[in-house]
């Protein structure tokens, strides 16, 4: 049996031109998710310092660098473009400053908001795919890994997220629809944002 399934496999590829892109397998579907662009986005974290309105100082992302000894707070008054009172003066603490040094990017100019990547997604496994001839919905659960020590604090790590994204099945092959996509299915955007914690 096993050798028919061989034989018949080689003669499709040699004979119809099929590539083992064309077989939507839980590999190949684990494969393309793993390498879209939108999987592969780290997760990004935006540390505010100087004036803070008490809302964004008292967010949990916040309160843990808090706790860490990161980011200090002294009460000041508001500018203008800063609500609602009261507003915190935000300042990063000489632990802070050596924990994120090498974390912002530098480019010459003093910054008082900053983006830092905080952890990457990892595929755990491809649950189930659902073929409609040239289309395909790929659920699948993965979780955040943290890439350092601010990324250890602040991730969920060990909570798994299930999604599903959509597939389509081109001349050369089966692909991953990044961005937005068809009502009825979503692309790794969408489908990344709709994770739901597994259970």
């Amino acid at each position: 049996m096993r050798q028919k399934l061989t034989l018949a496999l080689s003669l499709c590829l040699l004979a119809a031109g099929c590539t083992p892109r064309d077989f939507l397998t839980r590999r190949l579907a684990g494969d393309l998710i793993a390498n879209s662009a939108a999987f592969k986005a780290p997760q990004q974290f935006f540390l505010r310092t100087g004036a803070v309105s008490n809302m964004e100082y008292t967010r949990p992302e916040y309160l843990v660098l808090q706790r860490r000894g990161w980011i200090t707070g002294a009460t000041t008054s508001c500018p203008a473009e800063v609500s609602p009172p009261p507003c915190w003066e935000v300042s990063l603490t000489p632990m802070g400053v050596e924990t994120f040094r090498d974390l912002i990017a530098r480019d010459g100019t003093p910054h008082q908001f900053f983006s830092v990547s905080t952890a990457r997604r990892q595929l755990v496994r491809v649950d189930g795919i659902a073929r409609d001839e040239n289309s395909a919905d790929v659920d699948f659960t993965w979780k955040w890994i943290p890439i350092n020590e601010v990324g250890a604090a602040l991730s969920q790590s060990g909570v798994e997220f299930k999604s599903t994204v959509a597939f389509r099945h081109y001349d050369d092959g089966w692909r991953v629809m990044e961005g937005a996509a068809a009502k009825r299915q979503q692309g790794m955007d969408d489908a990344l944002k709709d994770a739901q914690p597994a259970q």
